[in-house]
């Protein structure tokens, strides 16, 4: 009797060894998706991501840079899953390429542009027409994202030139590959003045608000989102899903961000 429950056992394990394998294909790991945002939202995409992950879903794996430069690395084939821009034109530029997926692309975010100091600076200005940027200056530049393409830099161009005061201050330039290293040069006082988002100077208790931009000075800051064409994770659908719900919004509310 023993013997043949002991037979039985043996056939019993077998099969279940058979059977494991079987059970893993059918339930494949879900994959974490490459998500490429803008330099302006590395802390609220990165609470985002969190706040995914406690949902029982692998965390985002984020890429930040500017807009612009991300625009570039998804053309040249880059293997990501979500863009995140910080304006429309970039996301147009991809779309016309056929790289989105169709009826994916909304936009979910707004900010606004402000100048900037040093913390401990004691500069004042008043940002209206004609102001005094450049003596303001003096022999310091003014940090920006470079305006030749990264959007907080087009849309601070638009600004100053709608003010009045672009030629005279174009020379005093210090334009960065992102709107983060505009705000790094300010942080650390390599830049008496700077503009940045609102939401990149709330982000750095080094640097202070000296005021903001008139909205009407500049083409709307808006974030758009959109699935690549070519991903085929779905975890990343199910990501945008979640950044434009009201859930995803609101993370994005804490961090100073305006939502649509």
């Amino acid at each position: 009797m023993r013997k043949y429950l002991a037979i039985l056992l043996t056939a019993f394990l077998a099969v279940l060894a058979a059977l494991l394998p079987v059970a893993t294909m059918a339930a494949p790991q879900k994959q974490a998706p490459l998500v490429l945002a803008a330099a302006s939202l590395q802390e609220s995409m990165n609470a985002a991501a969190d706040a995914w992950k406690a949902k029982g879903h692998p965390r985002p794996r984020i890429s930040f840079a500017g807009s612009s430069a991300l625009a570039r690395q998804i053309a040249s084939g880059a293997p990501a899953d979500l863009f995140v821009s910080a304006d429309e034109p970039w996301m147009n530029d991809v779309q016309s390429k056929g790289l989105l997926r169709k009826g994916t692309r909304i936009s979910f975010l707004r900010n606004s542009l402000v100048l900037i100091a040093p913390r401990a600076s004691t500069v004042r200005l008043r940002i209206a027409a004609n102001m005094p940027l450049s003596r303001t200056l003096g022999t310091g530049r003014l940090a920006i994202a470079d305006p030749a393409g990264v959007p907080a830099g087009v849309y601070a161009k638009q600004s100053l030139t709608k003010l009045g005061v672009w030629n005279s201050v174009q020379t005093q330039l210090a334009p960065g590959e992102s709107v983060r290293a505009a705000l790094a040069l300010v942080s650390r006082g390599a830049a008496p003045l700077g503009v940045v988002y609102a939401t990149d100077a709330r982000a750095d208790p080094g640097v202070r608000v000296v005021g903001v931009f008139p909205e009407n000075s500049h083409d709307p800051i808006s974030y758009p989102v959109a699935l690549i064409a070519s991903s085929r994770n779905p975890e990343a659908d199910a990501f945008r899903r979640y950044l434009i719900s009201a859930e995803g919004k609101a993370v994005f509310r804490r961090f100073g961000f305006g939502t649509k």
